[in-house]
């Protein structure tokens, strides 16, 4: 049943049409201007874009979007990761460089990052990071905090609890489905709190009701949750 479960899941993956801004809609808006259209590459500015806020503000599923967003128009990027391994070398074919959680960036990964920054600027390519500090906060070297904060620096904040529920009603109704105030509880009280991973829970109850063919409702998610 647990595989059952969880191939039932849908979800399309973090893009920036399912990203829900709230009070990070400048931050949106910024990202789909410097996209711009497909085959338009050489015109996206090479200035960097820097996004901090708390691990619940959206900030990986913007640099996830924003990769696959370039992976549908066939373009590629370079990606590092403060909690991944170290990527290597700088490639000029990529049409940008995307660093996500900068803050853990240890003193091997800072070197590839500093390095990276320094070819992207060389080639005109743009460097769009996040982390979980501000950049004059960030305990990094001196040299690869300055550059993080030089160009355009976003501070996201994470959807209140009535935006986080207006969002998974419009989802669901997107759907089909209803949302009833007590399995609104329940899942914001029983799981993780962060709209991506009550997302994810959405996408599974969806498929587990359609499979059931029952309502969604609080035995539904929990004879889910003890099958899975």
């Amino acid at each position: 049943m647990q595989q059952l479960v969880l191939d039932m899941g849908h979800a399309s993956g973090p893009t920036l049409a399912n990203f829900c801004p709230g009070p990070n809609l400048a931050a949106l808006q910024h990202l789909l201007l410097w996209l711009g259209k497909p085959g338009v590459a050489s015109l996206r500015s090479p200035v960097p874009t820097y996004l901090w806020g708390d691990c619940s503000s959206g900030k990986t599923h913007l640099l996830r979007a924003v990769r696959a967003d370039l992976r549908v128009q066939q373009q590629t990027v370079g990606w590092l990761d403060g909690n991944g391994p170290d990527c290597g070398e700088f490639n000029e074919g990529w049409s940008a460089v995307l660093m996500d959680d900068v803050h853990l960036l240890n003193s091997e990964l800072q070197e590839t990052a500093f390095n990276w920054f320094i070819n992207a600027q060389s080639q005109q390519i743009a460097v769009i990071a996040a982390g979980r500090l501000p950049p004059a906060d960030l305990k990094l070297r001196d040299d690869l905090r300055t550059r993080l904060g030089w160009g355009h620096v976003f501070a996201l904040q994470a959807l209140s609890e009535p935006e986080r529920r207006a969002v998974l009603r419009d989802s669901a109704h997107t759907r089909g489905l209803v949302l009833s105030d007590e399995v609104l509880d329940f899942m914001l009280r029983r799981f993780s709190r962060d709209l991506s991973s009550l997302m994810a829970l959405l996408d599974l109850m969806d498929g587990y009701a359609l499979q059931t063919r029952r309502a969604i409702t609080i035995p539904l998610i929990k004879t889910m949750m003890d099958n899975a």
